[in-house]
């Protein structure tokens, strides 16, 4: 080991963060119990009125390949079924899984906490944005968060990457809030007070950044 360099900037590609947008961007799923189902599915975003044209998918998936910097956001507006399709079609195959999931990250809010996470399940190869998220529970007290497989219902913990069964881990990446560096931080909202409070509030908003997670040591 180059102790040298031990407190260097990482060179290698799987350290570079990379911005996935802002935080107002991703719906937070889960608040309303009758808002919890697959991940691709489309929810009204920073609002809580009803307001259909600014719905859009509770996630978001990038392709993030170790070797390029380049980073590249997948349309999922159709609700996936182009990429479900292509798994399913793929179940007879000894490969891995589809390559159109390979070095893909997936990113969304539930209960007020971003995560990111690979998109392709590591059991069958199956886009875990058709997923669904849910509290994991002992007793009635919230222990972790989780989320279900659409393909086998096999599920995996949201913090540790742990499945519920075999020896099956979800790989977890890192994701950091930074506030942004100009005025743009302040976002400008519409009150909900009610009729008689007018007047717009603001609140900072963040830019959320990933990357892979790193090997300690």
């Amino acid at each position: 080991m180059n102790f040298l360099n031990a407190f260097g900037a990482p060179s290698r590609a799987d350290a570079a963060w990379f911005s996935v947008g802002l935080a107002s961007s991703f719906p937070d799923i889960g608040l309303d119990d009758d808002d919890i189902g697959n991940l691709s599915q489309a929810r009204v975003c920073g609002s809580s009125s009803s307001d259909t044209n600014n719905a859009k998918p509770g996630c978001k998936v990038f392709h993030a390949p170790l070797s390029s910097s380049q980073r590249t956001e997948v349309s999922i507006a159709s609700g996936n079924s182009d990429q479900t399709k292509s798994a399913e079609s793929d179940e007879s195959s000894t490969d891995i899984g589809p390559p159109d999931l390979a070095d893909q990250v997936m990113v969304f809010r539930y209960k007020g906490k971003l995560h990111a996470i690979d998109h392709k399940c590591p059991h069958s190869s199956f886009p875990l944005s058709e997923g669904t998220p849910f509290d994991i529970e002992d007793f009635g007290i919230v222990l972790s968060a989780g989320l279900t497989c659409a393909k086998h219902g096999w599920s995996f913990d949201l913090f540790s990457g742990m499945g519920d069964r075999g020896n099956y881990r979800l790989k977890i990446w890192e994701v950091q809030l930074r506030d942004l560096k100009d005025a743009a931080s302040s976002l400008v909202i519409s009150s909900d007070e009610g009729p008689d409070d007018n007047t717009p509030k603001k609140t900072t908003d963040q830019e959320v950044w990933v990357r892979r997670r790193q090997r300690m040591g």
